[in-house]
């Protein structure tokens, strides 16, 4: 079972309510009065993350959660952070939202460097992220069709949020909030197409939506997904294939690059 942060992180951030776990976040969220703790797995990526969206300028197009400091100062209390709650809920089939949001995010972190513990993150997202990229690489031939489709890119590369369809809150009256930022440093049209790729595999999407995405963007975003999969199987030494929800994707995403 999760445990929950004890008292002495939520004294640290100043909240003496009673912990409980929220929906979402990977079963490792909790709420405490109006304050959101999490479990760090990576200290140098949340406070990055902490002193990233601190410095980030209010906007009239998205809202994001506002980490807090500890009494002491710091972003980090006994490997748990936390950050103001927001009020919303998500919608994955509201993807035309997601993107449209999320395309405001990446404007205001358009100038912010890439941070070096990208490149050593190690974690089935990340290594997935990485192996669907390298050309260099042997993939699993489950997927040899979607490997031997990908060419050579130039494209500039940003700050982006690798898992956007979940993670907007929508509030009547407020701007959406992106939440549970999953920095990557990929094009912003990679990170479109990632939530529409979700959005087709797991929500009902019609495969006409990845007529305005890149072929070639859209086959590692889908990549992406299916590889992360495969590593966690691997994690967990369970047998893997390639889920039937993603068909539909690979279909679509192959017949766009045999039309190109």
């Amino acid at each position: 079972m999760q445990t929950g942060p004890p008292r002495t992180v939520l004294t640290a951030f100043g909240s003496t309510a009673e912990p409980t776990l929220m929906e979402g976040g990977q079963g490792r969220t909790w709420r405490s009065g109006d304050i959101v703790l999490k479990p760090v797995d990576n200290s140098a990526e949340a406070e990055w993350r902490a002193e990233t969206l601190a410095a980030l300028p209010e906007s009239e197009a998205f809202r994001v959660p506002k980490p807090i400091r500890s009494v002491s100062g710091n972003w980090i209390v006994e490997h748990w952070e936390a950050s103001e709650l927001l009020s919303g809920s998500t919608d994955p089939k509201s993807w035309n939202e997601a993107v449209a949001t999320g395309e405001q995010f990446h404007a205001a972190l358009a100038a912010v460097p890439c941070p070096e513990f990208l490149a050593s993150r190690d974690d089935w997202w990340s290594t997935a992220d990485r192996d669907s990229w390298n050309l260099d690489i042997a993939l699993p031939a489950e997927v040899d069709d979607l490997a031997a489709a990908r060419t050579p890119m130039t494209v500039p590369h940003q700050l982006v949020h690798g898992d956007l369809l979940g993670n907007v809150l929508y509030e009547p009256g407020l701007p959406p909030a992106v939440i549970d930022w999953a920095p990557y440093w990929r094009p912003t049209a990679w990170a479109t197409a990632v939530a529409l790729i979700d959005a087709i595999c797991w929500h009902d999407a019609p495969t006409v939506l990845l007529d305005s995405a890149s072929p070639q963007l859209a086959l590692r975003a889908l990549l992406y997904r299916i590889l992360t999969d495969r590593h966690a199987a691997a994690a967990r030494q369970t047998p893997w294939t390639p889920h039937p929800a993603y068909t539909p994707a690979i279909k679509a995403v192959l017949d766009r690059l045999r039309q190109h």
